[in-house]
Parts: structure tokens; sequence; C-alpha cells
């Protein structure tokens, strides 16, 4: 009885999910504005993702009748029923991108059209409505404009949005969810590094896995993030600030804890840029994909090759025994790029270069510097640093 009842609510859910009804309409928003403003922390005591600006933006669906009128309101708790899908099954995938202020006091978004098409991408693989991504990215903009005195002003500050998508049909039954919930709220930061660079060392891990081929680990789901920090623990335990993930018999290098990874290599007097494919294992960073192609535009190719290959963290050592490894560094949102110093790899200390006197390599600040311009439009560089 209890089978036949979930397939025949599976059932159900799946047939309502092919009536998409109406789209994502920005066109409609609607605004209530906070009548008790918060007040707001000084630039110098933030910390990342723990302040939130006055206001959210919310946009139900169902598949009865689709993409509801936005709403941006002020902050606050949802409302959501203990049976809600999300809390059961992980029916959730989530973004991260920033609004800046350039120099003339405008709010700026960074590549905002390449997070909206890896949401999409992330909410089809788990049965969640996808959207217009411009309509949502005016949204976003609309949202980061109300809330623009929130973003401090100056080089490293900026506003971290987080706009999650979430199903939240009532029903303890494993099925497509027939309503879900957009939403977006906004946190003010400063530099992930309020010193300077610190360069990091990362533990080769091997006896846990962060993705495999077939998996989700090309998807931005908050199912991928939980399982990865206890073996984040265990590392910090032994002195590490972040795991570096490996994978296969070859000791392929993914990634570097919730970032991309890239090694810079120097051989027969060319230089090498290296992060690994985009295999399926592999999330699609944003900023990645700007490190890489501003690289393939902005390094001499008579000295630079730039690669999506993986290494193996058999080759980082051989490099580093021979003194051709020349630097590595993370690169995501957060942080832009995070210099690395030193891996751990069983019994072995792997020692990466960094400049005399500096707590990271050559490329590493200029790739920094690179996309810092354009994300506060000093370099208007195709359009990437969008003003809302």
């Amino acid at each position: 009885m209890l089978r036949n009842n979930l397939r025949s609510l599976s059932r159900a859910f799946s047939t309502s999910s092919m009536r998409l009804g109406a789209g994502m309409d920005a066109s409609k928003l609607q605004i209530t504005k906070t009548k008790s403003p918060k007040e707001k922390q000084a630039p110098k005591d933030l910390i990342f993702g723990h302040t939130f600006t006055d206001h959210m933006l919310t946009v139900e669906w169902t598949a009865k009748d689709g993409w509801a009128a936005p709403q941006i309101t002020p902050y606050g708790p949802l409302e959501l029923d203990p049976s809600a899908v999300v809390l059961h099954y992980a029916f959730e995938c989530f973004e991260g991108l920033k609004a800046y202020k350039d120099e003339s006091g405008n709010v700026r978004l960074f590549r905002v059209d390449k997070n909206m098409h890896r949401m999409n991408t992330s909410a089809e693989r788990i049965c969640l409505p996808e959207f217009d991504g411009a309509e949502a990215a005016k949204l976003i903009g609309q949202l980061a404009k109300l809330d623009s005195a929130w973003i401090p002003e100056g080089r490293g500050y900026s506003m971290y949005l987080r706009p999650s998508l979430i199903g939240t049909t009532a029903a303890l039954g494993v099925g497509t969810p027939d309503k879900a919930l957009f939403y977006v709220i906004a946190s003010p930061v400063g530099p992930y590094y309020p010193t300077g660079f610190k360069a990091v060392k990362l533990e080769a891990t091997d006896y846990a896995v962060r993705a495999w081929p077939g998996g989700v680990g090309n998807k931005k789901l908050g199912a991928n993030y939980a399982p990865c920090i206890k073996p984040q623990q265990q590392a910090a335990s032994r002195g590490y600030q972040q795991n570096l993930w490996l994978f296969g018999d070859e000791g392929n290098i993914t990634e570097v804890g919730t970032m991309n990874a890239f090694f810079v290599f120097e051989r027969n007097g060319k230089k090498e840029l290296v992060t690994a494919p985009l295999d399926g294992t592999i999330l699609e960073g944003v900023t990645r994909d700007s490190i890489l192609e501003l690289a393939r535009e902005r390094l001499p190719s008579a000295d630079w090759i730039v690669s999506e290959r993986y290494c193996t963290i058999k080759e980082v050592a051989e490099a580093a025994e021979k003194g051709e490894l020349v630097e590595a560094f993370g690169a995501g949102t957060a942080a832009v790029v995070s210099p690395i110093k030193e891996i751990g790899w069983g019994e072995k200390t792997i020692n990466i270069p960094l400049q005399p006197g500096k707590e990271a390599g050559k490329l590493t600040e200029t790739v920094n510097e690179w996309i810092g311009d354009i994300q506060y439009g000093k370099d208007e560089y195709k359009g990437w640093s969008k003003v809302v």
C-alpha cells in the first residue's frame, strides 16, 4: 500500500512538473521596503557571510502556474513545511557572485550571466524548475541596487550574493517537486585576505572523494559540500588549511577545497598554466573560466601554454624536486585566487615557490589584478562587469 502511494505521488509530481506555466518576469517585481533598517557594521569588522542586508528577493514556482511575481521584501526567515522535500532529499542548488562599487559609485555585477547559466544546469540535474537567466539577473541587480548602501567602498570590498533554489513540495515521497522557491540574500564582505595574500598549506586527499565520473561534481548543489567538511577537519587537525582532492589510481588533481586548482610548470624555457578539464567532475567555475580566457589572450604565446588537462600529484612532486614547479593557486568567487605554498602528500612535503618576501607567485598576483580591475570597472573587458 505504501509503495503504491509513493509511486502515485511520484507520478503526480512528474506529470505536474511538465506544466511549466509563466516564466520568471522581472517586470512584475514588487518591492516592499523595510521599516526597520539594520545598523551597518564597520567594514573592518565584517566576517564573510555573517552579516546580511535589509532585503531579500523571493520568487515562488508551482508546476501548475509557473513563476509568480517576484518579491523584494525585508530580510527574514523562510516558512517551510517540516516535510518540504529540500529538507529530506536535498532538492537544493545555489550560486555565489558579487556586486561591486566602482570609483564613480556605480553598482556592478561580474559575469552574472555565467552564474545563472550554471544555476539552470544545476536545477535541471535535480529536477527543479529552470528559469530565464536574463530575467533572474535583472532581479538580482535590483536587489543589489536597492541595498547598495551596504556595499563598502574600496578595492577588495563587495556584496556577496547568494541565489538559491529549493524544492518546497510538502510530501515525504521521492519524486519531482511541484513547488519551488528561488531566493537571493546578500552579505557585505571585505577582502578575503584583509592583510594581503596568505599562502595556504594543503593535504593531498585520496582517502575521501569529492566527485566521481557520472556524479554531480560539476553542479553547485548543497549536497556536494557537507560531505567535504569532515575531511577538511581531518586535514586541519594535521596543520593544513584545505584538502587537495585527488582521484583515481594515478592521483589526478581535481580541485582544492571548494575552488578550482591551477599549477604553473616551466620546462624547456616555456611555462605552462594547468587546470583540470571539465569532464563532469569539475565545477565549472566562473573565476576559472575568466582566468583561462584572460591568460590565453594576455600571456605571450611564445612563452606560455595554457592547458586544460589533468596533472597528477606525482607530476607536481617530481616537478618540485627538479625546480620545474613555478607556483600554484586555487580560484573561486570568494578569494578570486588563493596562493598555495605547501602540499602534504603522505610522508612527503611538496614545497611550492613564492616570490621572495611575498605570499604569492607572480602570475597569482597578476591574475588577481586583472580580474579585480574588471570587477571594479577599471577595465571594461568584454562587458564582464555590468552596471545595474
